[in-house]
């Protein structure tokens, strides 16, 4: 049974992810702003309120780790931010926080891992098939895309930084699962894939894709709007 981390907990593919993990018998740190009151008394599962934009919240898990666990086996970077609107409207602050979430979050918690994080250990960051070089774009979500691509790029040098410590680095690019989030990019776009079946891959993934994969972008997508 391993230590996972799990970020973006409150909802959606991450709350189906940690569920998932656990019933399998897995030792959760769920990790979010807002505890999912289901995830609170289920067993193998610890809920952390923490805000990854902020570093000083971000301790508490390394705390977390270094007092209970010990190693980290897998982190899955999930939490994600998005704003949807024109060029020309994105405010500064709008623009940052969109970065804090999807990039400087990712590195910090990242950072604060890698000293638990043993031979064979497995980071999976969950991005989109906007960032993806070459896929179809979407005008409103300059700040997003631009975001998710930038996180791809960090994991591809992190594979091979990290390579001759036995710690993988692969990312999973998404397209159009249900969730809150897809709705916000797309108001009233039906998707043919649920938060739980993308949860169900991304969990067996996270789990045994760093046997076949290091520095990759595995694009998990039947669609985009």
């Amino acid at each position: 049974m391993k230590n996972i981390i799990v970020t973006g907990t409150s909802r959606g593919i991450g709350l189906e992810v940690v569920k998932r993990l656990a019933a399998q018998g897995h030792q959760v740190l769920a990790v979010s702003r807002n505890i999912a009151a289901e995830l609170k008394e289920t067993p193998n599962v610890v809920c952390l309120s923490v805000d990854i934009t902020k570093e000083e919240e971000l301790i508490k898990i390394a705390d977390f780790v270094k007092t209970n666990w010990s190693k980290v086996d897998i982190l899955i970077n999930n939490a994600g931010a998005i704003v949807n609107k024109p060029f020309e409207e994105i405010t500064q602050e709008e623009f940052k926080y969109v970065y804090q979430v999807n990039v400087f979050g990712v590195a910090q918690l990242i950072q604060l891992c890698i000293p638990f994080m043993p031979v064979n250990s497995h980071v999976v960051t969950i991005s989109s098939m906007g960032g993806v070089q070459g896929s179809m774009k979407f005008p409103g979500l300059a700040a997003y895309s631009s975001s998710k691509g930038a996180v791809i790029i960090l994991n591809e040098l992190l594979a091979e930084e990290y390579k001759e410590k036995g710690i993988s680095f692969n990312v999973v690019a998404l397209g159009a699962v249900q969730t809150e989030m897809l709705e916000e990019a797309f108001p009233g776009y039906q998707a043919p894939i649920t938060p739980n079946e993308m949860a169900e891959y991304i969990t067996s993934f996270a789990l045994t894709g760093n046997k076949y994969f290091n520095g990759k972008v595995l694009q998990a997508s039947s669609t985009t709007p």
